[in-house]
């Protein structure tokens, strides 16, 4: 059932869900009962030992079942979910015994002993804080019906989730993800193409060769052909409507650096500059990304407009692309219905190896209000890439034989 390691979490959620170790008021092993006027600081306690144990001791469930049904409800209307994880949390406050249990395992604190520590007991504070959310889900799913909780559990997987929509976390996650997917698109762009010749004649070789046979060639010796070593420019829509997306490409070009002799990127939103010096080999992305916004010259006012930008691109970087120049275009194709500079942008692709378009945008959206992504296509092949999936389907699937 499940294909992918990045599934697994989703699928853990809903089987906890659907196949529960016990239900609310059934009887658990080694089930343990707490008086109702234990004080919190006894509990907190209790939680400090639990901490300093093993997380998969039952006594460590049994503890969060008994903890989610005292703190847990909160009073709600009807209809509304009255079971939360943050009452438990706050109650027992389990960052704040930290110090604790670091001055009970330790006997001198400082150095690698207590780095260890600290990893170890935010590991089990992790695990508790989890399995308090998933006896909340269990509870809101008897109370509501498991089907329903169900459809809203489960986040997408890392390689579902709409680069439109990421957060900072999941942008982390996917640098993971973008690393072995810049490799492959950088060896399919450097694929010879095999349905040529094998190589062009070597004539030195080939006469020199004929010596043995009185002056007849009998045997033609080629020159190996070698695969060409790409160049890419990157032009990335940095506009509001697609920032979350374009910290997405960002990302890819960080790791595209590694695998092209030569990559230039260039950001826009109503007019373009160069950023790539802002990319360079072991810098942040996320800090690049606001050095970017405050110096890089890439708004007028403040609306974007791709007919604008690739007339300012082919006027000031138009020598940038060549036959060995790889294209690719990331945006929205939204100009705010300003004039699209179609005749600019098909100089530009013909001066280019390959180029191509990724559109963030559901290909249901494209043209729809100022999109006009149809009269790009006719130039450039667009694809629809909202996230990792289709970015690596991309990859697999696009033509990029040498021309």
């Amino acid at each position: 059932m499940i294909k992918r390691p990045v599934h697994r979490p989703g699928f853990d959620v809903l089987f906890d869900l659907w196949f529960p170790p016990v239900m609310s008021g059934g009887s658990a092993p080694e089930r343990v009962e707490y008086e109702e006027n234990t004080p919190v600081e006894e509990l907190r306690g209790i939680l400090q030992r639990l901490l300093m144990g093993n997380p998969d001791d039952p006594a460590f469930r049994e503890f969060v079942r008994e903890m989610v049904g005292r703190f847990g409800r909160v009073a709600a209307g009807p209809g509304r979910q009255s079971w939360f994880s943050y009452s438990v949390l706050r109650a027992l406050s389990p960052e704040t015994l930290v110090a604790r249990m670091l001055n009970q395992m330790l006997s001198e604190r400082g150095g690698l002993p207590e780095k260890l520590a600290r990893q170890e007991i935010s590991s089990n504070i992790r695990k508790f804080e989890e399995a308090v959310a998933s006896e909340v889900r269990r509870r809101i799913a008897e109370d509501s019906g498991i089907e329903r909780i169900a459809r809203s559990a489960v986040k997408p997987a890392i390689d579902r989730l709409d680069f439109l929509r990421v957060t900072k976390a999941e942008l982390a996650q996917l640098r993971r993800e973008v690393y072995p997917l810049a490799r492959r698109l950088a060896s399919r762009l450097t694929i010879k193409n095999k349905h040529g010749h094998r190589g062009r004649l070597d004539f030195r070789r080939t006469v020199r060769a004929s010596l043995s046979t009185g002056g007849v060639p009998l045997t033609t010796h080629l020159r190996p052909k070698r695969p060409h070593k790409p160049e890419l420019i990157i032009l990335c829509d940095a506009s509001d409507s697609v920032s979350s997306f374009s910290q997405f490409t960002l990302l890819l070009t960080f790791a595209l650096r590694e695998q092209f002799t030569k990559v230039r990127a260039f950001a826009f939103v109503d007019t373009v500059d160069e950023i790539t010096k802002y990319f360079a080999p072991g810098a942040d992305v996320l800090d690049a990304i606001t050095r970017m916004t405050k110096e890089a010259d890439i708004t007028r006012f403040g609306r974007t407009n791709y007919g604008n930008v690739f007339t300012r691109f082919a006027d000031r970087y138009g020598d940038a692309i060549g036959p060995k120049t790889s294209l690719l275009i990331l945006g929205d194709a939204r100009s705010n219905y300003q004039p699209p500079a179609l005749d600019t942008l098909k100089h530009l692709v013909s001066q280019a190896r390959h180029a191509y378009w990724l559109n963030p945008e559901p290909r249901p959206q494209w043209d729809t209000g100022d999109s006009i992504a149809t009269s790009y296509s006719t130039i450039i092949p667009m694809h629809e890439c909202r996230n990792i999936t289709q970015l690596a389907a991309f990859i697999e699937n696009t033509d990029v034989g040498a021309r």
